[in-house]
């Protein structure tokens, strides 16, 4: 490795505009946001250093067995979030960018593209919800010390029709891109100035132009060091993991899904995972955030054997039998994200993304399809599993530490005993031995009762409690006296006494005033209170005393004045409907 004779930015944009340097696939997706970029070129304006950067000459033999991707030009937040897969000619080397990517980018995007982001409160739907931006400089701003974002000179991301002068004003934002299409010399910098209607005599006009011009065609401000020898994967890995170990943390899944692309021969291991990703989180309706770090898990985990994020692990012939079960790994996880999904659960309930590696192992195993979602045979085992799932949730520290031990054991027991059913039983005595017993206290179940609206944690502990939903209806919570109505004002309007107001206000969002509400039109009970609501409905006696009783609301108030009693009354049920349900002895 040996440091190379500084160049100029435009020397190698000109080299990445035209496909000469590329990105090898052992880098992270770009994630650098608009106001960076806008710092960046800050920078170089302000001859500022912005860092060293490796390039890693790839000679042609060696070429062929890697995979390599463009630069991202044109970044659209929804639909080109990334770099696309490039395309190397037979006998050919490539010059590739092993530390500096996302420096590099941010330029090119910034000369030679354009940016677009999600605008707020505007659905991303709408056919202006992200407006595509291209980096103006505006010549006629003063320099700055510094504004909020440190910048000194006024640079902005803007639409064209943001950019574009009014009647009569002179034109003064200059897309920084086209400096790159000046002329040498200062008599085309004045031409210039002359053709948007700046006056010569301007300040500082001028003084930006030629400083963003000094900066990326003058300046050699790029200090890379070049990389030639060792061409090993291996050797790569270690040098791009020291060097990248003081910036953006690298995850284990990026770093390793790098190597799986190199590895696979029928699939682009990146784009799949990529793909399945989106599907699992927006598919179907479907509203979580797993990462790649789930989808990598669970193909150890249907691959066999250790199961761990190394590089190790990712051997030609572990991966050749990752990649035969891909689309076994795939289909179980879509499945598994689905039964969440039905289940009730999306992102801010899921206390714990791992949860959905077991369950898509168990399905794989069993060589279950979407059917298993509704079939009447399989709804005994499906209660299980749902119920395995929300005790797992909350019982603390389940999916924390000692994960890879946990899921090892856990698939044992799966290809051991679940060829006919969910072993549940099985896998909590594994999971016990490992100190993960799902085993509750009294301590505990107090700790359940003191959930509140819109904590992680109260969904399942509601789901457990109050079992046999419509699995095909999306579910949330809800209160039973509306929190509408707990205003201070409304409650004395009410006449609540002032010095219970208070106690009033506190206990609205606790546990008892909370169930489970399906959403789907036609049952809303808006701002009524609970009796109201109950009366609204269309039900025989027997079924509203049959409501009543399963959701714990014997004698249910008619207004607000016994609020408080039917709180505690309520969480008494529901202790000890927790306590039965989750088996707790009670204290000698």
């Amino acid at each position: 490795m040996t440091f190379q004779t500084p160049v100029t930015a435009e020397n190698v944009l000109t080299k990445i505009h035209y496909k000469e340097y590329l990105l090898p696939a052992i880098q992270r997706e770009f994630v650098w946001s608009a106001d960076q970029i806008r710092r960046l070129v800050d920078s170089l304006m302000r001859g500022y250093p912005i860092g060293s950067f490796l390039f890693w000459q790839v000679r042609p033999e060696f070429a062929k067995d890697y995979a390599f991707y463009d630069f991202l030009t044109h970044y659209h937040e929804r639909d080109a979030p990334y770099a696309t897969k490039a395309t190397v000619p037979a006998g050919h080397g490539v010059m590739a960018i092993l530390d500096g990517q996302q420096r590099l980018t941010a330029l090119n995007i910034a000369l030679y593209g354009t940016h677009a982001e999600k605008r707020k409160y505007l659905l991303a739907t709408h056919p202006d919800a992200f407006p595509k931006k291209a980096l103006y400089l505006d010549l006629l701003a003063a320099p700055k010390d510094d504004d909020d974002l440190g910048l000194h000179y006024e640079l902005r991301f803007l639409t064209a029709a943001e950019a574009k002068p009014a009647a009569g004003e002179p034109d003064k934002w200059f897309r920084v891109g086209d400096v790159l299409t000046l002329p040498d010399g200062g008599k085309p910098m004045i031409a210039e100035l002359k053709k948007r209607g700046i006056d010569l005599g301007h300040d500082h006009a001028y003084d930006n132009l030629y400083a963003l011009y000094e900066a990326l065609r003058k300046t050699q401000s790029i200090n890379y060091y070049l990389l030639d020898a060792g061409q090993s994967t291996d050797e790569v890995v270690d040098i791009f993991v020291r060097v990248n170990s003081g910036g953006t943390a690298l995850s284990h899944s990026d770093l390793l899904l790098t190597v799986a692309t190199n590895l696979w021969r029928t699939y682009d291991a990146r784009e799949e995972v990529r793909e399945l990703v989106k599907e699992l989180n927006s598919g179907g309706g479907r509203r979580f955030d797993f990462s790649k770090d789930v989808a990598l898990k669970t193909a150890l985990m249907v691959a066999g054997g250790d199961i761990k994020f190394k590089v190790g692990n990712f051997t030609p012939r572990k991966m050749a039998t990752v990649e035969a079960q891909w689309s076994e790994t795939k289909d179980g996880l879509v499945l598994a994200a689905t039964l969440l999904h039905a289940f009730g659960f999306e992102a801010k309930t899921l206390t714990a993304d791992s949860v959905i590696i077991p369950i898509a192992c168990y399905l794989r195993h069993r060589g279950l399809d979407d059917s298993y979602r509704t079939s009447v045979t399989e709804e005994a085992d499906r209660a299980r599993l749902q119920n395995w799932v929300v005790r797992s949730l909350l019982k603390r520290g389940v999916w924390g530490s000692g994960l890879d031990g946990l899921l090892t054991r856990i698939r044992q027991t799966i290809e051991e005993h679940g060829a006919r059913g969910f072993p549940v039983e099985e896998i909590e005595r594994e999971m016990a031995s490992l100190g993960k017993s799902l085993s509750f206290d009294e301590a505990e179940v107090e700790d359940l009762l003191g959930a509140k609206y819109g904590n992680q944690r109260t969904f399942a502990i509601l789901a457990l409690l109050y079992p046999g939903h419509d699995l095909t209806i999306q579910y949330h919570q809800d209160h039973f006296f509306p929190k509408s109505r707990f205003t201070r004002k409304q409650l004395a309007d009410a006449g609540i006494a002032a010095d219970k107001i208070p106690a009033y206000v506190d206990a609205v969002n606790l546990l008892p005033n909370l169930h489970l509400q399906a959403a789907i039109p036609g049952i809303q009970k808006s701002a009524t209170l609970p009796a109201e609501w109950l009366a609204q409905k269309h039900w025989t006696e027997t079924a509203r005393k049959q409501y009543l009783a399963y959701n714990d609301l014997d004698g249910l108030p008619l207004g607000l004045a016994d609020f408080l009693d039917f709180i505690d009354q309520r969480r008494d049920r529901m202790r000890a409907r927790l306590t039965n349900l989750l088996g707790v002895r009670a204290r000698p």
